[in-house]
């Protein structure tokens, strides 16, 4: 058997999880509307279709108090539960199971009714929360357990109680959060007496044959967190309370330490679990940054855990257990863990979806149906926007040649790949190459593509891609002078002072490659020691309460951009903040309001904030910006040929590798 560990079924006593693979909770957005239910209904189904074991939904609320916002996801009617029936139903159909999970967002509610343990307002919400009284305790305890009970008529295997992240009952549980003086404050027992009423009320309210899951904060990451003493007397607590599994949580929101990004190492944070298992008897889940079936097929083997949690790789890719289970896990589309289109998406209440995998979430939209007429379809460029396209014509029944004129696949992604904390872009390519192959794509690697090469094709796709803008500095074509395809791609040799030109996505990144040594940045114990994560949670909250840099930075590098606003002000909503923070940790100098003046032997002439300035740096490397490269279109359409423009050669901006693969993947779909 592939992955006996991970395919091996998991007996709860009064029922029977196929396998050890549970889809963590992610907030899509179609949880706050009740019309959007036959969509996420299909989201799911076709994960449960794929092999899943068991499902947990986004957050649902219990009552008002605990909304993300006004209107948002609630389950505190029979009406509302009327509404979920279509989604454990499809789930059912297909042969999974299904949790509902109950959150209440308490201070990290956005809206004016927040409530929480105390009147601390959060650094990253404008609004400050009331405290509760001993009555307002009650009936938050009373709205969990009348929603759990919902959550059952309404057809669903389970609930997950969500009790980490810095939500509502964390906010209960952990003293920087929780002042009170009453018996429901000071003490670890009084601090987990919330959750443990919550759960035994759920219980009572269920009965013995539920799933109730229980997320539990093992790592809280915030100055002022429960100490290791403390988690482990939660976790035994709920265990008694009447908890099924125990859940994995890591991390506040508000905390400074990332937790699932690309850069953070694949299960960088599964020694909590690891030790945490070994304290209680019912299963214990790990989580965060399992993206391929060898790591969690190796955790369970070690007994790190009893199940693993996959969120947004089972976005990626809805079949990752059947894949893994039939021998075929070079087929998976793998979690690059960039947040893009997932996290970035939530935070901004957008439909989230995903970079790699443009179909997730729109399940019942962006429908694939064999080709009425099969084409000869050229498509010339093998970077992201030409590899999905090439793909997906092909599995519609078109015949389909990709011209390439570099030696591999992969074009931008080539770069992407180098950048440390990015090495995950290379399994993106290994996916796409083994998918070229089962599609049936005739790939010509090393292959410049002219016009008569095109002419005799139905439909020609330019995925030609970009090339750097030059600005306009004066003697820019100076030796010193590079471009960040030189330095990314050909490697060319940089000295130890480096001027950056362009602090969009490319400048951050050409600082970070610059910046560190080029051995593996995946290695947790080295990414843990970076971020000041106290691996052995001596300090509470695990936190060592300073970000420290392992290894100096290998060259001075000096980041600028002409726009007088904050440095990457414009990157991921959930990303940018770890960019800036490991520039900052890197000692980059970071100009903004920049004039360029002229490169010479001295170095970088500039004008900042008024005031001339020489940068005697080795090297400037221009990053300051891209332009479609798309010489073929004009000569095709002379020539009367039919042309479709996708990716960068239809829209140069920042190197879009979400948008390019959407482009191309619905263009396949209709084409």
């Amino acid at each position: 058997m592939h992955f006996p560990h991970l395919l091996e079924p998991l007996n709860l006593g009064f029922t029977t999880i196929k396998n050890r693979v549970l889809m963590g909770s992610m907030h899509v957005g179609f949880e706050d509307r009740h019309a959007r239910f036959d969509r996420l209904a299909a989201y799911f189904a076709a994960r449960a279709r794929g092999g899943v074991g068991i499902m947990v939904t986004g957050g649902f609320s219990p009552n008002r108090e605990g909304w993300f916002y006004p209107f948002s996801g609630k389950l505190s009617t029979r009406a509302e539960a009327d509404a979920h029936r279509v989604i454990p139903l499809a789930v059912h159909a297909e042969g999974g199971k299904i949790c509902l999970q109950l959150l209440h967002a308490g201070r990290y509610s956005y809206h004016p009714l927040s409530v929480s343990a105390s009147a601390i307002q959060s650094p990253i919400n404008p609004f400050k929360p009331r405290a509760l009284s001993e009555r307002g305790i009650r009936r938050q305890i009373d709205d969990f357990a009348h929603a759990a009970a919902l959550a059952r008529e309404a057809g669903y295997d389970g609930v997950e109680i969500m009790g980490s992240e810095g939500y509502f009952i964390n906010q209960f549980t952990c003293r920087r959060t929780n002042r009170r003086s009453d018996a429901w404050g000071g003490s670890v027992e009084n601090r987990t007496r919330l959750p443990v009423e919550i759960l035994e009320r759920v219980r009572k309210a269920v009965g013995p044959d539920f799933i109730v899951i229980y997320r539990l904060s093992m790592l809280d990451l915030v100055e002022g967190g429960n100490t290791w003493d403390e988690v482990v007397y939660q976790a035994r607590a709920v265990e008694k309370a009447g908890a099924t599994l125990i859940n994995t949580g890591i991390g506040w929101h508000e905390a400074r330490v990332p937790t699932i990004l690309t850069s953070v190492p694949r299960a960088a944070f599964t020694f909590v679990t690891e030790r945490l298992r070994k304290e209680v008897s019912i299963p214990v889940v790990a989580t965060n940054r399992i993206n391929r079936p060898e790591v969690a097929e190796e955790l369970l083997q070690r007994g790190v855990c009893d199940m693993v949690s996959m969120a947004r790789p089972l976005l990626a890719d809805p079949e990752f257990v059947a894949k893994a289970a039939s021998g075929r896990a070079d087929e998976i589309n793998t979690c690059i863990a960039c947040n893009q289109a997932c996290l970035d998406h939530t935070f901004s209440l957008k439909t989230a979806s995903c970079l790699v995998n443009p179909r997730a979430c729109r399940e019942t939209e962006l429908v694939f149906s064999p080709a009425r007429r099969p084409r000869r379809v050229a498509v010339v460029g093998a970077g992201p926007a030409g590899l999905a396209f090439s793909v997906e014509s092909a599995r519609r029944g078109h015949a389909v040649t990709l011209f390439e004129a570099a030696s591999e696949i992969g074009g931008q992604f080539n770069m992407a790949k180098r950048i440390p904390g990015k090495e995950e872009f290379a399994e993106t390519l290994r996916y796409f190459r083994r998918q070229l192959d089962l599609a049936g794509v005739s790939l010509k690697l090393g292959t410049r593509a002219t016009v008569d090469d095109l002419l005799g094709f139905d439909e020609v796709v330019l995925a030609t891609g970009v090339k750097p803008r030059v600005p306009g500095i004066p003697n820019i074509d100076h030796p010193k002078v590079l471009s960040y395809v030189d330095v990314l791609l050909h490697e060319e040799p940089v000295g130890k002072a480096v001027a950056i030109v362009g602090a969009g996505g490319i400048g951050f990144d050409v600082a970070t490659y610059l910046t560190h040594a080029h051995s593996s940045s995946l290695d947790a114990k080295t990414w843990l020691a970076e971020w000041g994560v106290d691996s052995e949670v001596r300090a509470p909250g695990g936190v060592e309460g300073v970000i420290r840099q392992a290894a100096p930075p290998a060259r001075k590098v000096y980041l600028l951009q002409r726009k007088n606003e904050p440095l990457g002000k414009h990157l991921g909503r959930t990303s940018g903040w770890v960019h800036r923070a490991t520039l900052k940790g890197k000692n980059v100098e970071m100009i903004a309001g920049v004039t360029y003046e002229r490169v010479d032997d001295r170095g970088l002439h500039i004008t900042a904030r008024g005031k001339p300035r020489l940068l005697e740096v080795d090297h400037v490397v221009i990053c300051a910006g891209q332009e479609p490269l798309r010489d073929l279109h004009a000569q095709l359409e002379r020539k009367g040929a039919r042309v479709r423009l996708i990716g960068g050669a239809d829209v140069a901006a920042e190197l879009d590798a979400k948008r390019a693969i959407r482009q191309a993947t619905e263009l396949a779909a209709t084409a």
